[in-house]
């Protein structure tokens, strides 16, 4: 009987072990198909510019699964009237950065902004290089601070040495990129000019900036009496004119609607380009009319012009129509505007106009103010024959010339350049070309013809556009293995999430988040998401060489950004964003570019105060987190909504300094 019963009980100890060991596996191989992450537009290789690129969903090595099933997998199920957790990255960095009151309780006078005075001259002025015996690559303990003349520079427009060796300066070239070489690049952290302080907030921010931000009175000195700007005891002060609308550009953005009224802002138009566009009031006030302008300028006698654009709250980079294409793609613009921009628009064969021809959509309007509309003497009336001359031979019709604006608007197809009389100049460009290719690539003397099939020119009226799947979706070159259209709506869920979580449990409505940078946009799912949750900022999608040229369908969707090589600095002053989100760009740079100095770059570009959010792979978190430490940032290392176990961290970072 006992042999019997210890018989049975052996038994039963075996099932027990079998069934532990059934368990075990059964529960490791679900952990495992469930903790993958959703990936857009990550590269196979990387090892040139001219490597074709691939979508890859997964970071998990070629396991491709669908989208859509794996957001579905990823959303938890809560009961309605339930405050959904945060997701696990969220909160360590609640801990972390201090948004918790003393009574454990969530502060609401939170904010970003906050950064540590007199440090930078405490920090020193040394780069400080250490010896790794284990790692090959150089280790830098603590970079230095940079000379005070260096508080405003941007490396590849403050090169003078290029500069002096160029050939010519005719045609505006010294306003163009000339990046340093490689053994030149910035090695120091650009410091804040003296009396520097947190900016005002949006929508205050339009009307009035700190001085000591952006210490330069000349324009108050040149264009005073243009109402363009004013100086108070402390403050700068912009009345909202400008040289061809000093009674104001609200006053102004009616008189054109008067003029054209197909010209319906905030529903055919949501995207602009104001060139020449000194502070930027013309794009100040637009934004009140759900537009989105990009207001350019170069770096020239009114140098400070972006800068002070920035400073408002105002979407500006430096730019120059000179030599070389601007980088933003073909039909990006429902509306270009120049107000005195002082460019010779039919020099050399009209090839700036036809700059404008290139981006600007089908049946897209220019609008043009300037002393040649309205003046009658004999210079400028010469002037405008040229320039109504070069316009009929684009096709563009004038549809107004009222007083001292004039309104045309491009073809909504190819039937007018396609019946245009034999050695009729300038020629059409080959069909062949790319018009979106456009980095370092000079300007052409051909009119860009349109698609065929029509895309770009049926884009749908915003709101709407913004979740709708555009045409040129489908003409990306890149590898898909679910539908295009899966795809776009899958990268708009995921970020949705995401920022959802972030405003929930962050509170980013509560911080200072005005001008917000996307480093690696894809489709522009990530500034779609700040939108949908009503935030008071807007994005810089910015499209990396190195991986497909997604612009078109981020302009297509009513949004603004441009292309840019993370190997080189950035178009933009020091300090001009609040928050920088990369997502899967470093471990995909580092096999062309010196991580140290895109990391030098972001912390040139970022406000005091200012945050980044890098989103990578875990081998290349060390790295980054020993260069964060050697330029001063505090930094917290987080766990992603997929868990501990996931190849990928969220890494939180704080410039405090400078």
């Amino acid at each position: 009987m006992k042999a019997s019963v210890s018989s049975n009980a052996d038994f039963l100890k075996m099932g027990l072990f079998f069934l532990f060991v059934t368990f075990f596996f059964v529960g490791k191989h679900f952990s495992d198909s469930s903790s993958q992450q959703l990936i857009f537009f990550s590269a196979t290789t990387a090892a040139t510019t001219t490597t074709s690129a691939e979508v890859t969903i997964s970071p998990n090595f070629n396991q491709f699964f669908n989208v859509n099933a794996l957001i579905e997998a990823q959303t938890p199920k809560t009961n309605p009237s339930q405050q959904p957790p945060p997701p696990p990255e969220l909160l360590d960095t609640i801990k972390r950065f201090g948004i918790l009151n003393d009574n454990g309780t969530m502060s609401d006078d939170f904010e970003i902004g906050h950064f540590e005075e007199g440090v930078p001259e405490d920090w020193g002025n040394d780069t400080v290089v250490e010896d790794s015996v284990s790692s090959p690559r150089i280790a830098v303990s603590k970079f230095g601070i940079c000379p005070r003349s260096m508080s405003e520079h941007i490396p590849c427009l403050d090169n003078a040495d290029a500069i002096r060796k160029l050939k010519s300066t005719q045609r505006g070239e010294n306003f163009e990129r000339h990046c340093p070489e490689q053994g030149k690049r910035l090695n120091c952290l650009v410091p804040r000019p003296k009396g520097y302080r947190p900016p005002i907030p949006w929508p205050r921010s339009r009307d009035e900036v700190w001085y000591n931000n952006v210490p330069h009175p000349r324009l108050v000195e040149d264009k005073g009496g243009q109402n363009w700007i004013t100086r108070g005891k402390d403050k700068f002060r912009f009345p909202g004119g400008g040289t061809q609308f000093i009674h104001g550009a609200d006053q102004y953005l009616d008189h054109i609607s008067e003029m054209v009224p197909d010209i319906k802002f905030g529903q055919n138009i949501r995207v602009a380009l104001d060139v020449g566009c000194g502070v930027a009031s013309f794009g100040a006030y637009l934004l009140s009319r759900n537009v989105i302008t990009m207001s350019v300028a170069p770096k020239d006698v009114h140098e400070n012009q972006i800068q002070f654009a920035l400073e408002r709250g105002v979407p500006a980079m430096v730019a120059a129509f000179s030599t070389r294409c601007l980088l933003y793609p073909s039909q990006a613009f429902d509306l270009i505007h120049c107000s005195r921009c002082r460019i010779n628009w039919t020099r050399d064969d009209g090839i700036l106009l036809l700059e404008v021809n290139r981006m600007l959509r089908a049946g897209g309007y220019f609008v043009w103010a300037a002393q040649p509309v309205y003046k009658h003497e004999e210079v400028l009336e010469e002037q405008w024959k040229e320039m109504l001359n070069l316009t009929n031979r684009l096709c563009w019709k004038l549809l107004k010339k009222d007083g001292y604006v004039a309104i045309w608007q491009k073809p909504s197809d190819n039937s007018c350049y396609l019946n245009r009389e034999a050695g009729t100049q300038p020629p059409l460009c080959d069909p062949s070309d790319d018009l979106d290719n456009v980095w370092y690539v000079n300007l052409k003397s051909c009119i860009s013809q349109l698609p065929e099939n029509g895309y770009g020119a049926n884009v749908a009226r915003w709101p709407a556009r913004l979740h709708t799947p555009p045409d040129r979706l489908q003409s990306i070159k890149f590898d898909a293995f679910i539908s295009r259209n899966e795809l776009f709506r899958a990268e708009s869920k995921y970020w949705g999430e995401i920022i959802g979580g972030y405003v929930r449990v962050l509170r980013w409505k509560k911080m200072r988040l005005r001008n917000v940078m996307d480093m690696r946009a894809g489709f522009g799912g990530f500034a779609a998401a700040l939108i949908d949750q009503s935030m008071d900022s807007w994005v810089m999608n910015v499209v990396p060489v190195s991986g497909p040229n997604t612009l078109p369908v981020i302009y297509d969707r009513g949004l603004i950004g441009v292309m840019h090589d993370w190997c080189e600095p950035f178009d933009t002053y020091p300090r001009t964003y609040d928050l920088l989100h990369a997502a899967n760009l470093l471990s995909v740079e580092k096999k062309r570019c010196n991580l140290s100095s895109i990391m030098l770059e972001m912390d040139r570009i970022l406000r005091p105060g200012g945050r980044a959010y890098i989103r990578d792979t875990l081998a290349i978190m060390d790295e980054l987190m020993e260069i964060g430490k050697a330029m001063g940032w505090q930094m917290s290392l987080q766990d992603t909504a997929e868990g501990p176990r996931a190849s990928y961290r969220v890494l939180v970072c704080d410039k405090r300094l400078r």
